[in-house]
C-alpha cells in the first residue's frame, strides 16, 4: 500500500530537483522514492552483515598462538647484537 508524504524544501532545491528528475525520465516524487529505497535497503544490509559479523566473532575458536610480553617483543630492539 503507497500513501503520500509530504515534505518543505526551499525552491531553488525543487528546482533542480526537477531537472534532475526530467534528466532521469521520472517526478521528483519518483527521485524521492527511489532515494530513499535505497536508503534503507543499504541499511538494511549493513544491519544484516554487521549482524553476520558479530555472530562469526562470537563463535570463533582461539588459534592456539603465542602470548608474547613486551619485552620479547623489544628484546631485538634493545639488543644491539642481535641480528
Amino acid at each position: 500500500m503507497k500513501r503520500n508524504l509530504t515534505i518543505q524544501l526551499d525552491e531553488d532545491t525543487i528546482t533542480r530537483a526537477k531537472v534532475l528528475a526530467a534528466e532521469r525520465g521520472t517526478s521528483v516524487s519518483g527521485l524521492v522514492a527511489q532515494q530513499i529505497v535505497e536508503l534503507t535497503a543499504a541499511r538494511e544490509r549493513y544491519r544484516r552483515a554487521r549482524e553476520s559479523a558479530v555472530q562469526m566473532m562470537a563463535q570463533a575458536r582461539g588459534r592456539g598462538g603465542r602470548s608474547w610480553t613486551r619485552e620479547e617483543l623489544n628484546e631485538d630492539r634493545l639488543d644491539p647484537h642481535a641480528s
